[in-house]
This record gives C-alpha cells, structure tokens and sequence, in this order.
C-alpha cells in the first residue's frame, strides 16, 4: 500500500484502535505490518493494557488474574510471540500438566486419554461407555445451529456429554453447555461433523491422513506461558508499538461524517471519523472497535442501533478467581502432592466451585520455594451471584469445596482474590447469526470493524489469530478511501 496524493499533497492514512486488549494490540502489529505508513494508534480507557490479562506477582506468588497460558500449536501466537521479542521468555508447562481430572462421585478421576484407560476408568457408568461406543451411528442435526450439550448428547450419550463435555465447557466458557452454540464455540467439531457425520469417522480421517489427532475434543498442543506470566506478552506488545499506545484514554462518542446523497462514510476533506477520547477529537479513517461487546454496542448506539441491539445481546459470564497459597511440606502431609493440570466439576455434582488449577505443578516458578499455588474459579453462567460474594463468604465456599474434592484441611496462608463482573463472553445458541445481522450494518459505514473476543473465538490464540485476516480488511478499506473538498458532518 502507497499512501495517497492528491491537490493535498501525500497524507498518512490514520487507524485507530480502540481498545488495549491483546485483540487490539496484536490487530495494531498486523496493521503495521501490512501498511508501514500507516499512523495507529490504540486507545485504552483504563491505565494499563492487556484487559483481563494480568499477572500480578504478590508475596512470592505469581497470580493470574484472567488465561494462564495459550497452547503452543498455533503459528500466529509463536509467530507474534517472536515478533515482540519474547521467544526467550517462552515457559511450557511442566509434563504432569497433562494429567486432568474430573470431580465425580466424591472423589477426583483422571480424564482417560487412551482407549485402555477409557476402559477401565470409573467416571462413567459401564452403560455410558457402551453408549460412547455408539457413536459412529449417532443420527445427524437437522439444526443449523445447536447447543454444544446437543450436539454431544446426540453422539456420546446424555451421561458422558454431561460429565465429559459439560465440564470441559465450564473450564473453557465458564459457560451453560445447554445454551452455548457449538457452531461458535468449537466451529472444527461442527465442520467435522458436516464432513464426516461421525467423530470417530473424522478422527479415523485424520490419521489415515497423517496429521496428528489428540482425539476428538481433546485439547492439542502443549499449555504454555512466560516466566513472568501472560503480562508479558501484553507488555511485550505495547513496548513495541511505543507511543502509539495511549492509556488512560477513553472514547465516549464516535462521530461519522456523510458526504453529500451517499451514506457511507468517506475520506473527504477530513477523517471519516472523529473520536471523543478525554476532551479531545482524534480524527482518523478507520476505527478498530477492539473491546467487550457491550462497549462496542454503547458506541454505536446513536448511529447504528441496529448493529448496538445484538451486540448488546451478547452475554458475558462473571466469575471470581481465588488464588490460595499453601505451605507444600502440610499440603502434601494432608493430601498428597499436587500432580496434575487440576480439576473441573460438572454442573450439579455437589461442589459450587466451578474448578481449580494447580499453578505450582502446571508451571515452574509460581510459588516460593516450598510452597504450592492452587487457583480456583466460581461463578460463570450457571452460578453468576457468586461473583458478588463477600471475600469471607466466597473463601470460605472455595475451602469448603477443595476439603470436599482434594481433602485438603489445612488453612492456606496467602489468599487473592479478583472479580470479573464482565468475564468470559457466552456465544449461546444463534451468535453466528448476530455476528451476520451486525457486519450487515456495519457494511453501511466502511471503515468501521469489531476485534475481541466477543466475537470469534475466546482464546488469546483465538484473538492473535483473527488479527491477521482483520487487518487485511483494514487495510483494503484504507486504499479505497478518497478525498475531496467538500463534505458534510452529521450523525
């Protein structure tokens, strides 16, 4: 892309970004990248970057407030990973991380990963197993759109959906299995099914194909972080993109300006858009809305309510993080060592508490030396109170539950709390179809695009990967734009 000339003289076409989340610093490095020229700017409203990634070190212990980790077999995470200079940084997770358990019956069992250990496992019921066996014969979905707990339930049984897939929902989504769309949410299993009609079918595909298969639905790839946490990918990212990041900034108004009988914005004789960030104006040509939904939906309300409706309708889950900290020498004399990834609970077997992550086993250097580090979630779609519970209240909830589920009696000596009221985005039943209603308004005003995870995916693999793509449309609009001497402002 060449910057335009004109009666004006050249000018750097300006793309603003709003929001400093990793969506809209990784979409800032792809715009760049794409369009050296270009003047970005990413506008954050709060004083630091990164949303719900942070990673707070508090008395020796390494806290993650939102994602622990991202899994290491997508190519544009590592591939931007190395572009902010962190591959050094890189800290996968130790080998028993890959050792998860489910919560059922009273006690913890490990998730089988293998055809003998699904054999012999006890967290499913001999008839749930036989049903699973089944599932090469599982009827297909007349539904364009169905629930995940349905989709499983139609090919694994109502039992093994329930405990198998509805937990691994719950750790993912924080999430209601019965509502979230499976379409959204896990769009390779819904392809899978298009194209095979059986998961085992696809699965069978896969490996007569030669591309590694970790089993239908199980997660890929090795869980990985920084030494430092996941801040430093979001602190990597802002650093390189210096000045052009501005927190403690927040854009109030969108104003669109018209040019004559045509209702799209255009480049004419001014910036398309003009933002109202702190008592100023920032004008520029394309704006990147790269925050919650429900921001995005404020913003567009006083000139495209038709898109702020369904965006407004995209739920969030709040959830409460509890991170506890152990002596390790009275946690292991009260229960054993911690080995393994952690733990989910499946909705409505007993426990509140909706999982806990073994930190200190998952990832080196997250507790003092002679320490252990659990972190525990409660709260999300299907128990949204919890989030409003009183410190007390909630940790004496969470130590209820891991008594009941790890045996652990011993009181922990540090505690750290952190509460999400707008957590994890919940792309029930029927999202695929807002997304198609909002980009058919936003058709109507050129230059204007929706980044985050509200929309496609919740992962920050998820987020860096839709970078790309969206910075190509970015980009494209930007050579179309044109100028002209008159124009008119409205909206």
């Amino acid at each position: 892309m060449t910057p335009h000339s004109g009666g004006h003289g050249s000018f750097r076409p300006r793309v603003a970004i709003i929001g400093g989340g990793i969506a809209g610093l990784a979409t800032a490095h792809a715009v760049r990248a794409l369009a050296p020229e270009a003047d970005v700017v990413v506008l954050e409203a709060r004083d630091r970057v990164g949303g719900n990634i942070r990673s707070e070190r508090v008395a020796g212990y390494l806290c993650e407030n939102g994602p622990d980790g991202f899994l290491d077999n997508a190519p544009a995470t590592l591939a931007f990973i190395d572009a902010v200079g962190l591959s050094s940084r890189i800290l996968p997770s130790r080998d028993e991380a890959r050792r998860r358990f489910i919560f059922r019956r009273d006690r913890l069992h490990e998730v089988p990963i293998s055809p003998g250990a699904f054999a012999v496992t006890p967290l499913l019921s001999i008839a749930a197993k036989l049903r699973v066996l089944a599932e090469p014969f599982a009827a297909r979905s007349w539904r364009h759109d169905e629930s995940i707990l349905g989709f499983a339930e139609r090919h694994i049984g109502r039992e093994a959906a329930r405990v198998l897939v509805g937990s691994m929902v719950s750790g993912i989504f924080a999430g209601d299995a019965s509502e979230l769309s499976l379409r959204s949410c896990f769009p390779k299993m819904h392809d899978m099914e298009q194209q095979y009609g059986s998961l085992f079918r696809a699965l069978l595909a896969k490996r007569r194909t030669g591309r590694s298969a970790n089993g239908v639905g199980a997660p890929a790839g090795r869980l990985t972080s920084f030494a430092g946490g996941m801040q430093e990918l979001v602190d990597a990212a802002a650093s390189a993109l210096g000045p052009a990041v501005r927190t403690g900034c927040s854009v109030t108004a969108i104003q669109v300006r018209l040019r004559g009988p045509d209702p799209r914005p255009r480049l004419v004789g001014a910036r398309a858009y003009s933002l109202a960030c702190q008592g100023r104006r920032i004008e520029t040509d394309a704006v990147v809305l790269a925050g919650p939904a429900s921001e995005a939906a404020n913003l567009l309300l006083p000139f495209a309510p038709a898109a702020a409706a369904p965006l407004a309708a995209i739920q969030t889950a709040p959830l409460a993080v509890v991170c506890l900290g152990y002596d390790e020498a009275a946690l292991v004399a009260d229960r054993g060592p911690l080995n393994g990834f952690g733990f989910l609970v499946p909705h409505g077997d007993g426990p509140r508490i909706l999982g806990a992550l073994w930190e200190s086993s998952i990832y080196d250097g997250r507790a003092p030396i002679g320490k252990a580090l659990i972190r525990v979630m409660m709260g999300g779609a299907t128990d949204p109170g919890a989030v409003g519970l009183s410190d007390r209240d909630l940790v004496g909830h969470v130590r209820m539950d891991l008594e009941r589920t790890m045996g652990i009696r011993v009181p922990p000596e540090f505690v750290h709390i952190v509460r999400h009221a707008r957590g994890i985005p919940q792309y029930t039943v029927g999202h695929a179809a807002r997304l198609e209603r909002i980009e058919g308004v936003l058709a109507g005003f050129p230059g204007l695009f929706l980044a985050g995870n509200s929309y496609r995916g919740v992962s920050v693999n998820a987020c860096i990967e839709d970078a790309s793509p969206l910075a190509l449309r970015v980009v494209q609009h930007l050579q179309t734009v044109g100028r002209a001497d008159d124009y008119a402002v409205a909206l």
